[in-house]
C-alpha cells in the first residue's frame, strides 16, 4: 500500500518508522512546513518531498496520514477522502463539531477508512483502568489533571489559539477517556484562562471542566501548560462507593477500608506504532479497530459543550 504523510512531528516520525518497518507498506513522500526539516525527515525515511498536502493527495497514493496542526486537520481530511483515499488523522479530526460530522459521513459514502487516532485508549493507564474499574463500586466523582510547567514556554503552534484550537478540543484524549469509561455527558461547565504578552501565542493556559454524566457521576478534568504552572501533575482518580482507583504519573493503588494494593501500570511507549499496525490490519485483512470516528465525534461534542460554556459563562447541556 502506498502512503502518503502530512507533517513531520514527533508522531509523524514514529508512524513514519512503522510504516518503514513493515513490508504491507511504501512510504512515497511527505508534505511538512519547514523546509530543512521536511528535507531531513525525508532523507531519514526514505521518501520524497512535496510542496503541499493537495500535491500529495494528487499522488498515486491509497493512504493519508494526516500528523499536522490541528488547525489544517479538516481540510486535509476532506481533501484525501474527496480523491479517495483512505485517511488516518490525529485526534482532533477537526476543530469544528460540524464538519466533523460532515467528513465522517462522507467517508461513509466513499467507503473509505477514516481513523481518528485516540492511542490514550491502548495504554497501560487506560487498560489498568479498564481492569480494576469494577473493584471501586459505583463510581460517583472522577478527577483528572494534566499540569505541565513550561518556563519558558515554547513560541510553537501548541500554544496558539487560532493552530492548536480550544485546549479541551486540542487535547480531546482527556474527555475521550472519560465518555469511554463512563458514557453520556448531560451537562459541561467550563471555565478557562489564558496569558499572554505577545498576539501570536500565548503563554500559559489553565482550562477546568466539570462533567455531569447520566449515570450520576460527577468528574472534573484540569488541563494546564505553560509559565504560570508551577508543578507537574499527571494524576487520574475514580472514586466509588466500595474504594478508589488513584494513578499518579505511572503508579497506581486501588484504595478501600481494608488496605492500599499496588496496580502495575503498563507503558506508554509504542503506541503510535501500534495504531498504525492497527490500521494496517484492518485495510489488509479486516481485523477490528479499536475506536470508531463516531466516538471520537462524541468527544469532541463534549468538548464543544466545554467551550461554549467557558465562553458563554453557561451550563451547556447536550
Amino acid at each position: 500500500m502506498r502512503v502518503g504523510l502530512v507533517g513531520t512531528g514527533y508522531a509523524a516520525k514514529l508512524r513514519a518508522q512503522t510504516l518503514l518497518n513493515d513490508a504491507r507498506t511504501d512510504l512515497i513522500a511527505v508534505v511538512g512546513n519547514q523546509s530543512s526539516k521536511t528535507t531531513a525527515f525525508a532523507r531519514d525515511f526514505q521518501c520524497r518531498v512535496l510542496d503541499s498536502s493537495q500535491q500529495l493527495i494528487e499522488e498515486d497514493i491509497e493512504l493519508v496520514v494526516v500528523s499536522n496542526v490541528n488547525s489544517e486537520h479538516g481540510a486535509v481530511v476532506r481533501a484525501a477522502l474527496e480523491a479517495d483515499k483512505h485517511v488516518v488523522v490525529e485526534y482532533p479530526l477537526c476543530l469544528d463539531l460540524v464538519e466533523a460530522s460532515e467528513l465522517i459521513d462522507l467517508a461513509k459514502s466513499r467507503d473509505k477508512l477514516l481513523h481518528v487516532e485516540h492511542i490514550e485508549l491502548l495504554g497501560g493507564l487506560h487498560q489498568a483502568l479498564r481492569q480494576h474499574l469494577d473493584k471501586v463500586g459505583k463510581v460517583f466523582y472522577v478527577r483528572y489533571s494534566t499540569i505541565k510547567p513550561e518556563n519558558p514556554a515554547p513560541r510553537k503552534w501548541t500554544y496558539s489559539h487560532d493552530l492548536f484550537g480550544f485546549p479541551l478540543m486540542a487535547a480531546l484524549s482527556r474527555l475521550h477517556r472519560l465518555t469511554n469509561l463512563f458514557g453520556e455527558v448531560i451537562a459541561v461547565n467550563c471555565h478557562n484562562r489564558f496569558w499572554a504578552t505577545e498576539a501570536e501565542f500565548y503563554q500559559s493556559c489553565f482550562c477546568t471542566t466539570q462533567l455531569n454524566f447520566t449515570s450520576g457521576l460527577l468528574a472534573e478534568v484540569i488541563y494546564a501548560k505553560g509559565e504560570t504552572m508551577w508543578e507537574a501533575e499527571r494524576k487520574f482518580e475514580v472514586h466509588g462507593e466500595n474504594g478508589a482507583l488513584v494513578f499518579n504519573g505511572s503508579e497506581g493503588v486501588f484504595i478501600n477500608s481494608q488496605e492500599t494494593t499496588p496496580i502495575k501500570v503498563g507503558s506508554r511507549r509504542g503506541l503510535f506504532a501500534r495504531d498504525t499496525a492497527m490500521v494496517l490490519d484492518y485495510l489488509f485483512d479486516g481485523t477490528p479497530l479499536y475506536v470508531t470516528p463516531e466516538e471520537s465525534l462524541y468527544a469532541l461534542k463534549v468538548a464543544d459543550a466545554a467551550r461554549k460554556s467557558a465562553e458563554l459563562g453557561i451550563t451547556s447541556t447536550l
